[in-house]
């Protein structure tokens, strides 16, 4: 028998049928199991699902997505990733992870193993991106902590640069990083930079108020006085002591710069009294500011025996003035104080004698009688009140002829030398007289006289009073000695005096007339 041969021939003998290679290996079964694993994956944000279903294109695109998610989130800012870029991030990622799901569903996973083992290695990978999430939110409190640690640091500087200037050019500085120190501690109250505003605050006191320290008390009344204003934008709460800390220097301060002001002529002191009065009413400076005040009076005061009493006379008046202002402030509510400002008024006042002396023998008589004019009117019964009215009398005869100024006038009055004085004009005249004696007295118009030309008082004939006529006369008593005369007519207008000066003699008797010469153009 011959052996028989089977088998499926394509029409050419002898040669089998292979059939045709699929073009890509058949679907898998449906797994949801390994659809979730694949979905878990992607969410990690590397593109591990679509590794293991040797997608990777797509691994490379969930590489580039996380890769710009971490470009925009590091380093660590204190603001965050923006939310934009959170948003699109995780619906990228629930994209993926979607379409994750659906290529898993029937691929088969080229590892790391049986889909349950695959899903719970997705589950478990979820930590790295929970733990980035953990250690970013770490990383951007510190970085806010940097910021507020570098805002403390900035303020520090400024108070350091403020200290450096006068209190009125770094206030500014000090007002931006006293801000800045309230911010701090409101707003960020658990930082580690608020934890350090209260030694912050302690520095900026001592800064501001440094001119104290040094003993600079003037310098020192506007930065203490800033300070006291501290309160009302950080509350005493956060201050605890330095809330208070600026009153006994403050306090010391005004008295201190006040006192030497007022000694030494600074035009502040009324002020800063007023201050300490006001603000510290109760303080042991406010009761050293009326016995401080009463010996400056007692000191101007004494100063009208010295060289310059006129001087002290300006000085009491303006002591008295500021004093006054104090008073006028309401800070002295007593009137302790004006009484001084009553004191040194008064004492200015009886001081008017000794000042128009001492303008007398500087040779200033329109000032000397000025001044002795005003005592007289102001001191109706003061002691020195006739002499001053001599003095008067002798400076206003010394602005026209000032030999009658050598001598400061006296008391003394009368003498054994008659001398008649007549009045040959028609206006009124005050006749002034001083030498040995000094004196005044008028004379009343003469009628039916009138005044005369200049030509006939140039003629050698010229001889005024003459006989034939009764003239307004007086006749005074005066002491042997040179009398200088000065006519004042009163009433005439223009009129100018006259003067005569004559040297008396005993044994003889003289007699002075008074004329009145009329000049073209020019008055009497």
């Amino acid at each position: 028998m011959s052996e028989g041969r089977s088998g499926m021939y394509d029409g050419t003998y002898g040669q089998p049928f292979v059939p045709p290679m699929p073009s890509a290996p058949p679907p898998a079964p449906a797994d949801p199991v390994r659809a979730l694993a694949v979905a878990a994956l992607n969410l990690g944000g590397l593109g591990l699902g679509y590794a293991v279903v040797r997608r990777w294109a797509l691994v490379a695109l969930c590489w580039l997505a996380t890769g710009v998610l971490l470009f925009v989130a590091l380093p660590a800012d204190p603001g965050g990733v923006p939310v934009a870029a959170l948003v699109l991030y995780a619906l990228f990622l629930l994209a993926v992870a979607a379409h994750g799901a659906r290529v898993g569903l029937r691929t088969r996973l080229s590892g790391p193993g049986p889909a349950p083992l695959a899903l719970a290695l997705g589950l478990v990978l979820l930590a790295v991106p929970a733990g980035g999430v953990v250690w970013y939110d770490s990383a951007r409190d510190e970085a806010v902590q940097q910021m507020l640690l570098d805002r403390l640091e900035r303020a520090d500087r400024l108070v350091a640069a403020a200290g450096q200037k006068a209190f009125g050019s770094g206030e500014s500085d000090y007002r931006r990083a006293l801000a800045a120190y309230e911010d701090l501690s409101a707003a960020h109250p658990g930082s580690r930079a608020a934890r350090q505003v209260p030694a912050r605050m302690r520095t900026y006191y001592t800064t501001v108020g440094a001119p104290y320290a040094q003993g600079q008390y003037c310098d020192a009344v506007a930065p203490l006085t800033y300070l006291r204003t501290v309160p009302g934008h950080m509350p005493r709460t956060r201050l605890g002591e330095l809330a208070s800390w600026p009153d006994d220097r403050l306090a010391a301060s005004l008295y201190a710069c006040a006192s030497s002001g007022l000694s030494g002529g600074q035009s502040t002191w009324p002020q800063q009294f007023g201050q300490l009065l006001t603000t510290f009413p109760q303080s042991e400076q406010a009761a050293q500011v009326r016995p401080a005040v009463a010996a400056a009076v007692t000191r101007a005061a004494a100063g009208l025996g010295g060289t310059d009493p006129c001087g002290a006379i300006d000085r009491l008046r303006a002591l008295g003035t500021d004093i006054e202002g104090i008073t006028a402030g309401g800070a002295d509510t007593g009137d302790t104080l004006g009484a001084e400002a009553r004191r040194a008024t008064a004492s200015a006042d009886s001081g008017t004698y000794a000042c128009g002396v001492d303008q007398y023998r500087d040779g200033d008589f329109e000032a000397a009688q000025s001044t002795m004019d005003d005592f007289v009117k102001a001191n109706p019964k003061h002691r020195n009140r006739a002499l001053a009215q001599k003095i008067a009398i002798a400076a206003e005869i010394a602005q026209t002829v000032p030999a009658a100024g050598k001598r400061l006038p006296t008391t003394r009055s009368g003498g054994g030398i008659a001398v008649t004085v007549r009045n040959d004009s028609p206006d009124p005249v005050t006749v002034l007289y001083t030498g040995p004696v000094t004196g005044s007295f008028t004379l009343k118009g003469c009628s039916g006289c009138t005044a005369y030309s200049l030509g006939s008082t140039l003629s050698p004939t010229f001889k005024p009073c003459h006989g034939g006529r009764s003239y307004p006369q007086r006749t005074i008593s005066l002491p042997a000695g040179t009398v200088y005369f000065l006519h004042k007519p009163n009433g005439a207008g223009s009129a100018t005096p006259a003067s005569d000066t004559a040297k008396l003699s005993p044994g003889y008797v003289y007699t002075e007339c008074a004329y009145t010469t009329q000049t073209l153009g020019s008055g009497n």
